[in-house]
């Protein structure tokens, strides 16, 4: 089984770096039913080892913020998920948001603002409930202060 599942996830990283997507890592875990900004694609930086769970969208644009040189066209941005994170499963990442290294997102949150490294943020909006974690290399929670 763990075969096959590094056959899948090779194949959907492939087939994402052919659609634009060159600023993902290739140890990144892009599970199945993303929604990837298509867009611009080139705006999502996803680090090292950070696993984006099922159903999971990442923006990067903007239709009602216009482009300031020429206003037929949409706001774009760069979008950042850092290292060793782990985004649940039916989050939103919004355009232009900046999530540090280490950090959980859970469940269908949406993200509006930037989350520092070492948090735990939830809820819609997302509000930080932690920051005191600490992931390994497989986007696992390895420490946090339960206080």
């Amino acid at each position: 089984m763990e075969i096959i599942s590094k056959i899948i996830r090779s194949i959907r990283m492939k087939s994402h770096q052919l659609q634009g997507y060159a600023n993902i890592d290739k140890s990144v875990i892009l599970e199945s039913r993303l929604v990837l900004d298509k867009v611009y694609p080139q705006g999502i930086h996803i680090g090292e080892n950070s696993l984006i769970a099922s159903g999971t969208t990442i923006l990067c644009h903007e239709h009602v913020k216009r482009d300031p040189i020429d206003p037929r066209n949409p706001w774009v941005t760069d979008t950042y998920i850092g290292k060793n994170c782990f985004i649940g499963v039916g989050s939103m990442i919004l355009p232009g948001v900046r999530i540090g290294d280490e950090v959980i997102v859970g469940a269908a949150t949406v993200v509006t603002k930037d989350v520092p490294s070492n948090s735990i943020v939830v809820g819609n909006p997302g509000r930080i409930l932690d920051r005191k974690i600490s992931m390994n290399s497989h986007a696992v929670l390895s420490e946090f202060d339960q206080n």
